[in-house]
């Protein structure tokens, strides 16, 4: 049996690999258009901001390795450009000495991965303008930063490319404008938990265009100009786009696949397309979502490695299928971590799926032991029996830990009830008695069992103000220090004391720092005859964060970048 794999990297180096690890004698052949079959796709941001120094440690398999171990025939610098799925043909275009052959399949494993989006914008073409997907995009990159000494550099796309990316210049000392189309970067997070990552983000000096795009670029000798949606121009030494990927499907096509209304291509569970004798993994093909069982787009490392794992276990007739993708993601930023599973906000809207939500700062590990740090974490889950469809966190320890276990509990249909009982492990360095998954759970069960009745940020511009009563139950200190308009200071502590100057007739707005005293405050009065009372979720700090403004136009000048480096 002949099985030949069109691409390497995460997909399609696993699929050759496993297929024989599952038959020694089968004849395995991998096409690849480039040099490098499997290089760290996720690790090549870093290496423009030199933390990692070794072009070696980009590559993890080289043709000749994968040759002597697992006897796969790996042809680079061979690109497919054609199937001919009824003759079981291949067209191939050898680059180095430009020649064509035909080659045949038994069985093909489709692995292209995507494209990077390039609109066909004026000027978004030049050697000032870069686009980051493989290792020679890097090279061009660092090269050119060695060379040139660039003072300002433009990151167009807020995504996990364009956030990494503009991370490692400024590593590298170029002050970095970050444009965005949307009004948040990171689309898997909720406009609110994004809020939280622009105030970091301006706070290590980036520059933050929200809510405008790239109209058209102009060159000149020794800087380009791009000109945005707001008639704003801004100089810069070098451009970076970073505005996502696209399914490569340009080879599905000439087989007459079926391609998804996602735009990538179909699938079945075991990986196979619409033709029997040719599965498709990675970037390139269309997934389950795991959440709401929607076909989706998620172009991610770790599900194309166990997508190409499954389509060989499919070949050799091993009983696998794929279940879907969560999603389940983590984005180094600088000091913080940024993480997320399963569905966001955004998504269960545009489905018309009911949900709920609760928002918790809990520390990191117990506020006795040095170094505790807040973990802001949002999880959405059904009103109805509480089952898991997503969260999202934010901080600087601990937030993939909690996210890998929510997303665990996701994978095993678990609820916000059993996010309560779960035994987590403790020690004062590493968690706390009740660990911030555990009061994630403790948070969303009070909602359902509506023992804590919210209101969430975006509420509060729509109370009317003359039938409500705000009370901000912070100390004075804190109080005077900001506050929401038209609250009253009522401390937690003096609430019992001063219950008189809250009327039972108005409905009751209370808020602390985080949620917690807040929850406190609702359950006195509740159990005080107060019938109209609610606690603002996340309190004043989730509050704060998305109502204050997001951008931070007009920072830097060109001019004045290069006269300070004169």
């Amino acid at each position: 049996m002949k099985v030949v794999i069109i691409g390497g990297v995460a997909g399609g180096a696993s699929a050759a690999t496993r297929l024989r690890r599952l038959n020694e004698k089968m004849d395995i052949i991998l096409f690849e258009k480039g040099e490098y079959i499997s290089f760290a796709n996720c690790g090549l941001p870093y290496y423009v901001g030199e933390i990692i120094q070794e072009k070696e440690q980009l590559v993890i398999q080289t043709p000749e390795a994968m040759k002597l171990r697992f006897n796969i025939d790996v042809r680079i610098f061979s690109e497919v450009i054609e199937i001919d799925a009824a003759k079981k043909e291949l067209k191939i275009h050898d680059l180095k000495n430009q020649t064509h052959y035909i080659e045949t399949y038994d069985t093909l494993v489709l692995s292209p991965g995507a494209t990077p989006i390039k609109p066909a914008i004026p000027g978004l073409h030049g050697n000032m303008v870069f686009t980051l997907r493989n290792i020679p995009d890097t090279y061009a990159i660092k090269d050119f930063i060695d060379r040139h000494n660039p003072k300002r550099a433009i990151v167009v796309g807020g995504g996990f490319i364009g956030i990494e990316l503009a991370e490692n210049l400024i590593e590298r000392g170029i002050k970095v404008t970050l444009v965005e189309l949307g009004n948040q970067v990171m689309g898997p997070l909720d406009f609110e938990m994004a809020a939280l990552l622009h105030q970091y983000l301006k706070e290590k000096g980036m520059e933050i265009y929200l809510e405008d795009g790239v109209t058209s670029v102009r060159h000149e000798k020794h800087y380009s100009i791009i000109s945005l949606n707001e008639k704003t121009e801004l100089k810069a030494d070098m451009i970076l786009l970073g505005l996502g990927v696209t399914p490569d499907t340009t080879l599905a096509k000439t087989a007459n696949l079926i391609i998804g209304k996602r735009g990538g291509i179909q699938v079945d569970k075991h990986l196979r397309t619409s033709d029997p004798n040719i599965y498709a993994v990675g970037d390139a093909i269309e997934v389950i979502d795991f959440v709401n069982g929607s076909p989706t787009l998620i172009p991610l490392a770790g599900p194309a490695n166990k997508q190409g794992r499954i389509a060989a276990n499919s070949i050799c007739g091993i009983k696998d299928e794929y279940r879907g993708t969560q999603g389940t993601s983590v984005l180094k930023v600088f000091d913080l971590t940024v993480s997320s599973t399963g569905n966001n906000e955004k998504t269960l809207k545009i489905l018309a799926i009911p949900y709920e939500k609760s928002y918790t700062h809990s520390l990191s590990h117990a506020g006795y032991y040095r170094g505790a740090t807040p973990i802001s974490l949002k999880v959405l889950f059904s009103p109805t029996d509480g089952r898991i469809f997503g969260a999202q966190a934010i901080g600087y320890t601990g937030v993939e830990k909690r996210i890998d276990v929510i997303a665990t509990a996701i994978r095993s249909g678990m609820t916000v009830y059993d996010l309560e009982s779960l035994e987590l492990s403790y020690a004062p360095p590493y968690s706390s008695a009740k660990d911030p998954v555990n009061m994630a759970g403790y948070v969303a069960s009070n909602i359902l069992k509506r023992q804590h009745e919210i209101i969430h940020w975006h509420e509060i511009s729509m109370l009317n103000k003359t039938n409500v009563l705000l009370i901000d139950v912070r100390t004075p200190q804190e109080y005077c220090l900001g506050t929401i308009e038209g609250a009253i200071n009522i401390p937690l502590d003096e609430l019992r004391s001063r219950m008189q100057e809250i009327p039972k007739d108005k409905e009751i707005i209370l808020f602390c720092q985080v949620g917690q005293r807040g929850y406190l405050a609702y359950r006195i009065l509740i159990q005080n005859e107060y019938t109209n009372v609610k606690n603002v979720s996340g309190g004043y700090k989730t509050y704060l964060a998305a109502v204050q403004e997001q951008s931070n136009r007009d920072v830097f000048r060109y001019e004045e970048l290069h006269n300070d480096n004169s």
